[in-house]
């Protein structure tokens, strides 16, 4: 069964890939988004699914029951779902301004840095 985790997890994170690797800002979004979801979940396989005895520890024990669902991953998995929503948020906000002041989300079509030039040739000879 681990392997099917294993690969839905890695077609999520390759469609991630290939959506962050385009020329698109929605597009971008859209596998930001999908990466952070691949990694929840392989945070959340990697704490053991089968284990459904809570995270306790019973009286008169000083330590967790080693059948005991880890409460780590979880703990992690909140926190990076918070992390990743607002990475989500900021990157759709980022995209908003862009096409609002350039009027185009293609990252291609996205030129106003080169038309300013290199900010190292200023036109003078350097001394030396």
């Amino acid at each position: 069964m681990n392997i099917v985790y294993a690969g839905s997890i890695a077609a999520i994170m390759g469609c991630g890939v290939y959506f962050l690797l385009s020329g698109h800002l929605i597009r971008i979004i859209f596998g930001v988004s999908l990466l952070s979801a691949a990694t929840n979940l392989l945070i959340f396989v990697a704490g053991r699914l089968q284990s459904t005895q809570p995270p306790v520890i019973g009286p008169g024990s000083e330590v967790l029951d080693p059948l005991a669902a880890n409460p780590l991953p979880q703990a992690l998995i909140l926190t990076a779902i918070v992390i990743g929503f607002a990475l989500v948020c900021f990157v759709a906000a980022l995209a908003f301004k862009a096409y609002k002041d350039m009027g185009t989300l293609n990252t291609r079509e996205m030129t106003a840095a080169e038309a300013e030039g290199s900010p190292y040739e200023t036109g003078e000879k350097a001394d030396g």
